[in-house]
């Protein structure tokens, strides 16, 4: 079992976030005993961005077992795709292209996707695997 981490899930391990950083980190440990935690570029550049150093966020992803995982082609057009229908509906630039990439990524490179921003994620990419660890007990 392949799993794609997405950026508010890490922050919210990485920052101890009152409300969501036990239930995010507890549901980490439990994908990562599934399988694998991948994450793309657009996550680990965003994550590290809340780091002192380059070489402190890349120790803290090995910690926590979350591997590189490059956007292929074929989830890179499929990005495209979902930005331009989410655009042509009247979407705003409050969704950068970074959240398409991280969803077609985890659709067409993982098994399913770690994250709290589940509505947005089912629409644009029919078919993903959420898992919500704020759903969780």
């Amino acid at each position: 079992m392949i799993t794609a981490v997405d950026t508010n899930v890490l922050l919210d391990v990485f920052g101890a976030d009152e409300t969501f950083g036990e239930r995010s980190a507890q549901a980490v440990r439990r994908c990562r005993r599934e399988g694998r935690l991948v994450a793309c570029g657009a996550v680990w550049a965003e994550t590290a961005s809340c780091f002192p150093s380059v070489r402190a966020a890349q120790e803290a992803m090995e910690t926590l077992g979350v591997e590189y995982s490059e956007i292929g082609l074929e989830a890179a057009l499929a990005a495209a795709a979902a930005w331009r229908r989410y655009r042509s509906r009247g979407g705003r630039r409050e969704r950068v292209a970074a959240d398409f990439l991280i969803g077609a990524h985890a659709k067409r490179q993982a098994d399913r996707l770690l994250t709290r921003d589940r509505g947005f994620y089912r629409e644009y990419f029919e078919g993903l695997k959420v898992v919500d660890p704020s759903r969780s007990a």
